[in-house]
C-alpha cells in the first residue's frame, strides 16, 4: 500500500506588505521602552536575519477558512477527484477564524467542518475536524492521514494548512514583521504506484520549552491589558531549533532505508531564513557531507511566515513551476520538515 499526495493546491492572498511599510511603526522593547534604533536600521538587520523582503496578508472580506477552502478546492480540482469520495478534511490552524479589524477567534464550528460546507460535500462520512499543533501543523495533519489510510479508517484525505497571522500580531513588536498569511492544501490517498509516504517522525517537547510561542501582551503599555498577541522568545526557538530539528530529520531519514545523497529537495518550514539554513548545514554534518546546492528551497523572501501554510504552499508552487531554478520530478526523495509552538517537531520523507 502506497500512500501519495495526488493533488496540491495553494492560496497566496493579493495584499503585499513590504519592509517599507513597517516604517512609519512605534517599535517597543518588551518593558515599553522605545528603541535607540530607526526603524530604517531595524528593517535592514530584520531582511539580514530573517531573509523576508515582504509578505502577503489576506483582504479584509476574507477569513482564515475562506483561504483554506480556495486552496483545498485547488487540489480537489488538481487530483481530479470528486469531494463527496474524500473520508476526512483534516485543518490545520492556530486561530481559527478573525475577521478583520477584530480580535476574537471564531472556531465553532472546526474550520475544517466550514471547508466542508463551503465545497457543499453532502456524505456525513467525510470526517472534518481541526489540528492544533503550531507550525507543523499541516505535516502532522499529513502523518495523521497516513495513520488513518494504513489502519483501513480512510482511503482519501484532504489536508490543509491555513493562518491569517497578520491578525494576532502587535504591531510595537519587531516580530510582528515576520507573520503573513496564507493557505495550503494536498490531497493524501492510497495510490497504486511506487513511492508515497516512506516515513515519518514527531515529538513535542514541553517540559521546559512549552511556552516559547505564546500569547502576550502588547508592548505598548497604553494599549487594552486584556487583549493578547501572538508572541516569541527568539534566541530560544532558534537555538532549540539547531539543536533539535536536524536530528529528527536524520531519524526519519534513517528509518526510511534511504541516504542523505538520495535526497533531491528538503522542505522545512519558512520559518527564519538564516535558521532554516543553519538546520540544513547542521543536518549534513552528521552525515559528513556538504549541502548541495539548491537543496532547500525557500519562499520565505516574498511570502513571509504564514506558519502551516508554509510547507503546503512552498510544494505546490515548486509543482507548479513557480519557484525559480526549483523543480520536482517523478522518483525524487524529499523530506518534509516543520518546527513550532508546543514545541513541536516532525517530518516525513517523500517519494514523488
Amino acid at each position: 500500500m502506497n500512500i501519495k499526495i495526488t493533488g496540491t493546491g495553494s492560496y497566496v492572498p493579493t495584499e503585499i506588505v513590504t519592509n517599507l511599510d513597517f516604517l512609519n511603526h512605534k517599535f517597543l522593547n518588551e518593558d515599553g521602552s522605545n528603541f535607540k534604533s530607526s526603524n530604517e536600521i531595524i528593517a535592514e538587520k530584520f531582511v539580514e536575519i530573517t531573509g523576508i523582503q515582504e509578505r502577503r496578508y489576506a483582504s479584509d472580506n476574507l477569513v482564515n477558512s475562506d483561504l483554506g477552502f480556495i486552496a483545498a478546492k485547488k487540489a480537489i480540482e488538481d487530483a481530479n477527484l470528486d469531494p463527496e469520495t474524500l473520508d476526512y478534511i483534516i485543518f490545520a490552524h492556530n486561530y481559527g477564524d478573525i475577521k478583520s479589524n477584530t480580535i476574537q477567534s471564531d472556531t465553532v464550528p472546526s474550520l475544517a467542518t466550514r471547508v466542508k460546507y463551503l465545497l457543499q460535500i453532502k456524505n456525513p462520512k467525510c470526517v472534518a475536524y481541526d489540528v492544533l499543533f503550531g507550525c507543523p501543523g499541516w505535516i502532522e495533519g499529513v502523518i495523521q492521514a497516513k495513520a488513518f489510510i494504513k489502519a483501513g479508517m480512510a482511503k482519501r484525505c484532504l489536508v490543509i494548512g491555513s493562518e491569517t497571522l497578520s491578525r494576532v500580531v502587535d504591531k510595537h513588536d519587531r516580530d510582528s514583521m515576520i507573520y503573513s498569511d496564507g493557505a495550503g492544501a494536498a490531497i493524501v490517498e492510497v495510490k497504486d504506484e511506487n513511492g508515497g509516504i516512506i516515513a515519518t517522525e514527531s515529538a513535542t517537547y514541553s517540559y521546559e520549552e512549552a511556552k516559547y510561542l505564546f500569547f502576550g501582551n502588547s508592548f505598548n503599555k497604553e494599549e487594552d491589558e486584556n487583549i493578547r498577541y501572538i508572541k516569541m522568545y527568539g534566541r530560544k526557538i532558534y537555538e532549540f531549533a539547531l539543536n533539535n530539528v536536524p536530528n529528527a530529520i536524520a531519524s526519519c531519514l534513517d528509518k526510511s532505508g534511504y541516504s542523505i545523497d538520495d535526497v533531491k529537495k528538503i522542505l522545512i518550514h519558512q520559518a527564519n531564513e538564516k535558521m532554516d539554513e543553519a538546520i540544513i548545514n547542521r543536518l549534513y554534518k552528521i552525515y559528513n557531507k556538504e549541502v548541495p546546492k539548491d537543496i532547500m528551497p525557500m519562499s520565505i523572501h516574498k511570502l513571509g511566515n504564514s506558519s502551516v501554510a508554509t510547507v503546503p504552499t512552498l510544494y505546490d508552487l515548486i509543482l507548479k513551476g513557480e519557484i525559480e531554478n526549483q523543480s520536482i520530478s517523478k522518483g525524487d526523495v524529499l523530506i518534509f520538515a516543520s518546527v513550532g509552538a508546543g514545541m513541536n517537531i516532525n517530518a516525513f520523507v517523500y517519494v514523488v
